[in-house]
């Protein structure tokens, strides 16, 4: 094993186009880092903060949350190597002015490459960064030798944030974010699985937590998502709103969720370590600027071809079609503005019973009233 490790790992991780990279050991089983690592997404869990997300439930036949250690998933895995793309842009924040009929799609579902006709195309950095992986797991191998390996973003077995923090990338935010002195917190994420020892003189040191007494992204959150420094109640976040429930979205939350119709930038939009961050110039993660402050209007008349055109490829195809339209019904609702009065009575007669109740709960909030119920 070189002793220059990290060195490699980070030029190398820059040749394959990502802006900070590093390795962390495993931890032993049953040592205090395991443990308490396991305890807490255990607890978590269990404590009802994963909603409806069935994927971070999934236990292995010894019990284990496969997420909750990555013995439990991988025990041939020795390290993990953690690699961030930064996708900040030169674009108005959510938090900024906007024209009051529009809403907020999150500046990671903005992201385009340049197509065979040499206009944009969407690109979903899920697809960006396994690639660029994939192409630092090669590398890797040709200076260091064969070693076994596996590559996720967002797919895999590992609370990525974790092994980000034990690799030196950056430290865990108040909003439960990874913070990078220089990058903020927008960065992707992306992993790799290793069988590669890291002894103890090469491992990266942790980054010093610079939160210090602010609690900007705790006062900020509509929904009261953060419970507390570096809590999060995931079933309350917009974005699990917006993106990962199904059905109906509660009552009580719904007007916390404002404009926003696909994931929810608020906490990093206030944060003063991104107020420095420098804009990405990433040719596979450049931003739409058609989605900035888009029109609910223009949003509402998306039918499913242009939905197709519009998202295929991209982050915003997840919450599909249907899943949209009740976030834009939401996001009508807040407005109070009577202009979208006839789509919300045209929806509010569809066969959606979800889309259907939502424009009926909009329309009530135009009209003044509270609630339907």
């Amino acid at each position: 094993m070189p002793s220059s490790l990290q060195k490699i790992i980070s030029q190398q991780a820059q040749e394959a186009g990502f802006s900070a990279a590093g390795i962390a050991a495993v931890p032993e089983p049953g040592s205090p880092e395991d443990i308490q690592e396991r305890n807490r997404f255990t607890r978590w869990v269990e404590e009802g903060n994963a909603g409806e997300m069935e994927y971070l439930k999934r236990r292995n036949e010894a019990g284990d949350y496969v997420r909750s250690t990555l013995h439990a998933a991988a025990p041939w895995a020795r390290s993990v190597i953690v690699c961030a793309a930064a996708y900040h842009s030169n674009q108005p924040l959510s938090i900024q002015p906007a024209p009051e009929e529009s809403g907020w799609i999150a500046r990671y579902a903005w992201t385009a490459r340049v197509g065979k006709d040499d206009g944009l195309v969407p690109s979903d950095y899920h697809n960006v960064l396994r690639k660029r992986l994939e192409k630092l797991d090669a590398a890797l191998k040709t200076h260091l030798g064969p070693f076994q390996s596996r590559c996720y973003v967002d797919t895999g077995p590992v609370v990525e944030r974790v092994y980000a923090r034990y690799a030196g990338i950056g430290w865990t935010g108040k909003n439960t974010c990874i913070l990078n002195q220089k990058l903020g917190s927008w960065t992707f994420l992306g992993v790799i699985l290793t069988s590669l020892p890291v002894p103890p003189e090469q491992r990266a040191a942790f980054a010093a937590d610079r939160c210090g007494s602010c609690t900007r992204c705790l006062d900020a959150c509509p929904t009261g998502a953060l419970t507390g420094p570096r809590q999060m109640d995931a079933s309350r976040c917009i974005s699990y709103l917006t993106i990962e429930k199904r059905g109906a979205i509660p009552l009580e939350l719904r007007e916390g969720i404002g404009r926003q119709v696909f994931g929810c930038d608020i906490c990093q939009d206030v944060c003063p370590w991104n107020r420095k961050a420098p804009i990405a110039a990433d040719p596979e993660l450049q931003p739409r600027t058609e989605l900035v402050n888009p029109s609910l209007d223009w949003l509402a008349e998306i039918g499913p071809e242009d939905f197709a055109r519009l998202f295929y490829g991209s982050p915003v195809k997840r919450t599909k079609l249907q899943g949209l339209r009740r976030n834009i019904a939401i996001a009508m609702g807040n407005s109070r503005l009577k202009r979208f009065l006839p789509k919300l009575q045209e929806w509010s007669r569809e066969d959606d019973p979800v889309l259907a109740e939502a424009a009926q709960w909009a329309m009530q909030k135009i009209a003044g009233k509270d609630s339907l119920h």
